[in-house]
């Protein structure tokens, strides 16, 4: 379809609040958005340059347009979740179904059992979850077979099948794990008190459970019935002992979701907990691919409302650590002190850890995506305009002005590329002058890769402040590689990132990955560069010890180092062994030398 054809149906978009679907000339949906104001939300994408790559790709995909006018923001939140998880549009975020999820079933039946399923079924039986570990479910349910005998049979406990008598109790009632209601050993009524109980203790709500269990035990210590009561003070103690595990805030946070985000340039993770008495009842992390380069703000809110769709939640309070739109009946809480604080920090440090998991599982099963994804981090934490796939790193290496050298290592897809690395000695500048050693070895290091036709790095890192970076774009200049090749400089003392013609640092995130790769590239210029000047400095003393005999020249020295590795191993040779290889006067010069002068 045409322009015209779109064009047309921007106009005739209402200023309401709704929902958009794009679609491509093949009539297969693209992307779904919500919109305070269809009209101008849909007309930002045609009236404006898009920075994102992804974004400019859809709109020129874009043939046909549909749209849903709706009452509120909120209902339009809720349907573009919905449409998302039906549609699963390419460029769009994914959302996953919840099929899989494990829930605790009370069924609806006379005397209703309590277990665990993953099917759903609407026939007016309560579901509770879903959870996100199956653990933590046969936990709770282990919890609550100790505390109340129910039965595990599917019999049709009517009352006319107990009436007449048609079952017979099992092996369950013989050991007290259930009471027999099948033979009529237990009333209804005294069933559905344990399920009202069970109930309050799936939902985090543990006083009542508490209360009822007390007062019977000073009931049965009253009459004398000290077995019974020694029974029921375990179980007290075991379901204090688990309330007492799962309490982490203040007890009067009561029925409030919890959701943060950390993100990167190619993923979000979004946390949630949710808290009932002060306890956390639920927990939940999921991951979240990003296709148009959205915001956390943006990621957060469709992450909240299916979320809460896909744990039933009705909790009129969230605590978030940004403002959020997710609806005007949701009272949203940005909490800045306290215990509320304290709850959004564990949430954010859940997702952080979910977020390390994935990453350390990714480096092993899919490296070359782990690889793209820094590469990606880095490209937008450096402000850089491709991806930096090939770096490289200079670094200075002198002690008191002696033996001048310098290191160039190479990183490839965030990788040490060694058989790269260069090192150099310095060789037109008189004395320890950095800045002019650091403006040498750029030059031969580029002029070389010019003349030769090699492949240019995308990034240089140079080791130190603003002096070196200066240096080293001098070379640069002369050589007509200023715009072709992104340069920065690390300073040591505050790990502040310096670019060219900007006076103020740029600081990254001391955890950042971007951060930690530039460290590595310095740390490892650093490495090879002083191993370099050792190696140098060792043989400068060898050759001088050496030199000092007379009659000894450099050959000479070349020849015997080329035998015998060292100066340790001349020192300790015979007479005869220096004899085949420098002659039988020069020989004894050399051993008469170290056993001596120095023996």
């Amino acid at each position: 379809m045409s322009f015209e054809h779109l064009a047309h149906i921007i106009k005739t978009l209402p200023h309401q609040p709704g929902v958009y679907q794009y679609f491509d000339k093949n009539g297969e949906i693209l992307y779904v958005g919500k919109a305070k104001d269809l009209k101008k939300r849909v007309s930002s994408y045609f009236t404006k340059n898009h920075d994102h790559a992804k974004t400019a790709v859809l709109v020129r995909k874009i043939a046909d347009i549909k749209h849903i006018v709706v009452n509120t923001e909120t209902d339009a939140l809720l349907l573009e979740n919905n449409l998302i998880k039906k549609l699963q549009p390419r460029y769009n975020v994914l959302l996953k179904d919840d099929k899989t999820y494990p829930w605790i079933c009370i069924k609806k039946e006379r005397f209703p059992r309590v277990f665990y399923t993953r099917n759903v079924i609407k026939d007016g039986s309560e579901y509770y979850g879903p959870y996100t570990n199956v653990r933590t479910v046969h936990a709770l349910l282990e919890l609550i077979r100790e505390l109340y005998p129910l039965r595990t049979c599917n019999y049709d406990l009517s009352k006319s099948n107990i009436e007449a008598k048609k079952y017979k109790v099992c092996l369950d009632y013989h050991i007290g794990t259930c009471k027999g209601p099948c033979e009529g050993f237990q009333t209804e009524e005294d069933y559905l008190e344990s399920i009202g109980e069970i109930r309050n203790i799936i939902k985090g709500s543990f006083k009542q459970a508490l209360d009822t269990f007390k007062l019977r035990m000073k009931t049965y210590a009253g009459n004398l019935e000290f077995e019974e009561a020694q029974v029921l003070k375990e179980k007290i103690e075991l379901l204090a002992n688990y309330q007492a595990k799962s309490t982490v805030v203040n007890p009067s946070i009561n029925n409030v979701d919890v959701f943060s985000i950390v993100s990167d340039e190619t993923n979000a993770y979004v946390n949630f907990f949710k808290i009932m008495n002060g306890a956390i009842i639920q927990s939940h992390t999921t991951e979240i691919k990003k296709k148009l380069n959205e915001t956390d703000q943006e990621i957060l809110e469709l992450s909240i409302v299916d979320i809460r769709q896909k744990f039933h939640s009705q909790s009129k309070e969230i605590y978030v650590p940004f403002p959020v739109e997710v609806g005007e009946h949701i009272k949203v809480t940005v909490p800045k002190i306290g215990d509320k604080k304290h709850i959004l920090d564990l949430s954010l440090r859940n997702a952080k850890y979910y977020r390390l998991e994935q990453i350390k599982q990714q480096k092993l099963v899919d490296p070359e995506r782990h690889a793209k994804r820094i590469l990606a981090q880095m490209k937008k934490d450096l402000r850089l305009t491709v991806l930096p796939k090939h770096i490289e790193c200079f670094d200075n290496s002198n002690i008191q002005g002696a033996h001048p050298v310098a290191a160039c290592v190479v990183f490839k897809n965030g990788k040490p590329s060694k058989r790269d690395y260069r090192k150099f000695n310095i060789k037109t500048v008189e004395g320890p002058d950095d800045f002019a050693s650091m403006e040498e070895v750029v030059y031969r290091r580029y002029k070389r890769l010019v003349d030769e036709a090699q492949d240019l790095p995308q990034l240089i890192v140079i080791d130190g402040g603003k002096g070196q970076l200066s240096s080293a774009l001098k070379s640069l200049d002369l050589l007509g590689l200023r715009k072709k090749i992104a340069i920065i400089g690390i300073a040591k003392r505050l790990e502040e990132i310096y670019y060219p013609d900007d006076p103020i640092p740029l600081y990254l995130d001391k955890s950042s990955e971007t951060l930690k790769i530039i460290q590595q590239l310095r740390n490892e210029a650093h490495r090879f560069g002083i191993t370099f000047h050792r190696q140098k400095r060792s043989k400068s003393a060898i050759q001088t010890e050496l030199e000092q005999i007379e009659g000894i020249g450099e050959k000479t020295v070349v020849a015997l180092l080329k035998k015998f590795k060292s100066a340790k191993r001349v020192k300790e040779a015979t007479l005869n062994e220096l004899t085949k290889i420098v002659g039988k006067a020069r020989a004894k010069k050399i051993f008469d030398f170290f056993n001596s002068n120095n023996g």
